[in-house]
């Protein structure tokens, strides 16, 4: 008997209207296109700039309200299949369109038609501009992707080091007679750690599982690093609906707790304290991970895992989310910054 295959489900080609680098990239290229059609019509420049102040509040207008429609829509219409959703980005502006050029008509606002366009020329505009930032936001996220699998490649390879996985079964190995249960214990939360390091990197997960994914990391290393190795924990407006709920990329906080054991605390002979600092203030989320600094010891592959999460962040939340590194008096310090969304 054979087995039957599920259905994919069908992937979402519209674009996240309620990013503000798509809402930016929008509204300069709608703007752009409109000062580039009236440039091409008037005969004077100062012309052209009377006609596209006075065409900007359709093209506001329409431009805001269809971003608008098109963030509440989204998820609704992504349980359709793509040739149903690519429709979506022409008719929505071009209804959209439709209605504020009447409505504008009724309120005698303009000498003559706004941008001089009549209302069929302005529903055609409002709908090819659609299909084209349609396309071309479906194409962007496609270039990506293969950015994204070699990031991931290389996340494997920097995350997954040799002497971190034959340290932890040494570290085990040492254990199985004196402590067995810590032995078991570890051993669970290295195969978990390998479980999640083997996720997509697409993969969204909650604050909360991150976290405890960390947590057994940190247990690891501590079998194998002792007392060298000192983590202080801060949460800010952390509360328990907030860490059960922000939904944050898989493995975003777990490399840089790796990049900071390896780099700040493994080269020293003494204690050192990783602290690693987590707030929400309003929408927005704060993580930082601060280590000890050794110039004399660095390492180039510190800037292999921040630069996948870099690449990670710019795609799931384009200009709205920031990851800055800072050295100063001893420390390195890694802050990430981007949107609280919580889990539908």
């Amino acid at each position: 008997m054979s087995a039957t295959v599920p259905a994919a489900a069908p992937v979402s080609v519209l674009p996240d209207c309620c990013n503000l680098g798509v809402i930016l990239r929008t509204l300069v290229a709608v703007n752009g296109a409109v000062m580039v059609a009236i440039l091409a019509q008037a005969p004077t420049l100062g012309a052209a700039i009377l006609s596209f102040i006075e065409a900007s509040v359709l093209v506001e207008l329409a431009s805001l309200a269809s971003l608008l429609i098109l963030c509440a829509a989204r998820k609704p219409l992504a349980r359709f299949p793509p040739w149903l959703q690519r429709p979506a980005c022409m008719a929505v502006p071009a209804s959209v369109t439709a209605v504020i050029i009447r409505f504008l008509a009724t309120l005698n606002l303009y000498v003559v038609d706004p941008a001089g366009l009549a209302m069929i020329q302005g529903v055609v505009t409002a709908a090819l501009l659609g299909t084209v930032l349609q396309h071309y936001f479906e194409l962007r996220t496609r270039a990506f992707s293969p950015a994204l699998a070699e990031a991931r490649l290389q996340a494997l390879q920097a995350r997954i080091r040799p002497h971190f996985l034959f340290n932890s079964l040494n570290a085990v190995l040492s254990l199985i007679r004196t402590a067995p249960r810590q032995a078991e214990a570890t051993l669970e939360d290295l195969a978990e750690l390998f479980r999640a390091l083997l996720r997509d990197a697409r993969d969204l997960t909650t604050l909360e599982q991150e976290l405890r994914l960390c947590e057994q990391y940190l247990s690891i290393e501590k079998i194998r690093l002792g007392e060298r190795l000192q983590v202080e924990w801060e949460l800010t407006n952390m509360s328990d609906e907030v860490l059960h709920s922000a939904q944050i990329p898989s493995l975003l906080l777990q490399p840089l707790l790796e990049n900071a054991v390896h780099h700040g605390v493994e080269p020293a002979r003494e204690p050192m304290l990783v602290q690693i600092h987590l707030s929400r203030w309003g929408d927005r989320l704060d993580i930082a991970v601060i280590n000890p600094h050794h110039p004399d010891r660095s390492s180039p592959g510190n800037h292999m895992a921040l630069d996948n999460i870099r690449e990670r962040l710019a795609l799931l939340y384009d200009v709205e989310a920031q990851l800055v590194t800072t050295i100063a008096r001893g420390f390195f310090e890694v802050r990430l910054r981007f949107p609280y969304v919580k889990e539908s």
